[in-house]
């Protein structure tokens, strides 16, 4: 009878171990960002630059990183991206071309951010109908502050 008494208790506890855990957080939400240059060296500078949250007050970023112009196009064509990054000075296709072709396009088109050869080339942005302009050499700090302010702007329009 001991025995049986001890089984009762043994389901028990197994019973209260999986109905009585707690319930698993919430994944953190996270922004996709596509960053675009055919130099992967310009591709881990911008990624760098930036880490894994370029400000306190923004979500995590999931980098994707793309090579050329067509793939380009085909990913932001078929994936929900929040944040395109595109380098100005890639070739065969440039940033400032891509992201007008994006703009002209994709319906509802994430923010562009294109990286310009020189600051002084910022106004040649214009045309591509970027949403933010950073420039070579990469510095984490001004892309990092181009970067916050155009999700900050997006993040505030999707929640009114």
């Amino acid at each position: 009878m001991e025995h049986a008494a001890d089984a009762d208790l043994y389901d028990d506890d197994l019973y209260a171990d999986e109905h009585d855990e707690a319930p698993e957080p919430e994944p953190e939400p996270t922004l996709r960002v596509l960053v675009y240059s055919d130099d992967k060296n310009t591709r881990r500078q911008v990624m760098t630059a930036l880490g894994r949250r370029p400000a306190a007050d923004l979500p995590a970023f999931d980098y994707d990183e793309v090579a050329t112009e067509p793939m380009t196009i085909r990913k932001v064509d078929a994936s929900s991206y929040d944040l395109l990054i595109l380098d100005g000075e890639a070739t065969p296709a440039g940033g400032m071309g891509v992201c007008r072709q994006l703009k002209d396009e994709i319906y509802h088109c994430p923010p562009i951010i294109v990286i310009v050869g020189r600051p002084q080339d910022a106004w040649l942005a214009t045309w591509s109908r970027a949403d933010g302009v950073s420039s070579h050499p990469i510095d984490a700090i001004a892309l990092a502050d181009v970067v916050a302010r155009v999700m900050r702007r997006r993040l505030s329009v999707a929640t009114v």
